[in-house]
């Protein structure tokens, strides 16, 4: 669908609730009126940005046949400042109108689990999925979000061979849920003496945080030990049961969580992964089917797919769902992410416009 197209349907629609608001009969039913002004007062929103976007057009042509047909060189200097002033707001609402006309995706606003796992590559492939933790958490740090180790299993060096934490903040999906997938990196570890180039990966998962009324999961179908906590090497670190290992019978789904202090807190930190798990298994399954007909450039469900590649001796880092490439490497690990985060937004929105 085009995005004139989706313009005149918008019109249509603000007119329709528009007739349905002056509707006496609207007043005998509380809900109706209620959702009525709900979509009425979303669909004026758009409205506002669709007339800022129609004006600023109108305002550019306007200033153009002006220029072509004015004698005086002072009029001829104002419409090329009009001309110029518009032609720099343009981009900018249209951009604002693609965003508005999507619609937002409900899960947006959630919190997330953030599990990331080392794979190819070993002690490297751990280091790595180190510093992607950092990278993650210094972005949410500038953004105001709070990030909380759940567990983590390290190696001899320090690098998770896995790592769970949890973010929560504002619209914490919307800005990380582009990161699921195969992360690979291409650089010379620091072991390497013979200056070899090597190639690891490193699994990103995001969840969202799922509540109890997003997914339903019966007692019966869990299975609860207790243990104690384990340091590096699989040692015990403390003599208390305070451990918490949950297996989810149905999908097979097990989280262990040791970070918090007591047993119950565990507890609850696991149970909130394992509904975030079967709860991000389900919205999986949709994804697919709906994407079955036309596969989508911007899939979040596929934590299979090879997403992006980290390509240090070129100072390179390339998305490969939108083939573009970025790069400051350094500066994109410290937690700069906005421009790549900014960009698959944007051809998401695209796509959704084009569907």
């Amino acid at each position: 669908m085009s995005l004139q197209t989706k313009i005149e349907s918008i019109k249509q629609r603000y007119h329709e609730l528009e007739s349905q608001l002056a509707d006496p009969s609207l007043l005998s039913d509380p809900k109706k009126m209620r959702a009525v002004n709900e979509a009425f007062a979303g669909t004026s929103l758009i409205m506002e940005i669709i007339k800022r976007h129609e004006k600023t057009q109108s305002d550019l042509q306007g200033a153009k046949e002006t220029l072509e047909q004015a004698d005086e060189e002072a009029l001829k200097e104002l419409a090329q400042a009009e001309i110029d002033l518009s032609e720099a707001q343009l981009p900018n609402i249209e951009k604002e109108l693609m965003l508005a006309l999507v619609p937002p995706d409900p899960m947006d606003k959630k919190n997330i689990i953030v599990e990331i796992r080392a794979g190819a590559g070993g002690d490297e492939s751990a280091l790595f999925a180190t510093e992607l933790l950092r990278a993650y958490t210094m972005y949410g740090e500038r953004r105001g979000w709070k990030t909380e180790l759940v567990s983590a299993n390290r190696n001899d060096l320090g690098g998770f061979k896995e790592v769970v934490c949890s973010i929560s903040g504002q619209n914490v999906y919307s800005r990380l849920k582009y990161e699921s997938g195969v992360h690979r990196v291409q650089r010379v570890p620091e072991t390497e003496k013979q200056g070899r180039v090597h190639t690891s990966t490193v699994t990103v998962a995001i969840l969202p945080e799922a509540e109890e009324v997003d997914v339903h999961i019966e007692p019966k179908d869990l299975v609860i030990e207790t243990t104690t906590s384990q340091g590096a090497g699989g040692q015990s670190v403390n003599t208390t049961y305070s451990a918490v290992r949950i297996t989810h019978i149905p999908t097979g789904t097990v989280v262990y969580c040791q970070e918090e202090r007591s047993q119950k807190q565990n507890k609850e930190r696991a149970l909130s992964i394992i509904r975030a798990r079967v709860y991000a298994k389900e919205q999986e399954r949709l994804h697919k089917e709906r994407e079955e007909a036309r596969r989508g450039q911007i899939g979040t469900g596929d934590r299979s797919e090879k997403i992006r590649t980290y390509n240090f001796p070129q100072d390179r880092v390339t998305d490969h769902r939108i083939k573009e490439s970025f790069h400051n490497i350094t500066s994109l690990m410290d937690g700069n992410l906005d421009e790549i985060i900014d960009t698959l937004k944007q051809a998401e929105v695209s796509e959704e416009l084009e569907a």
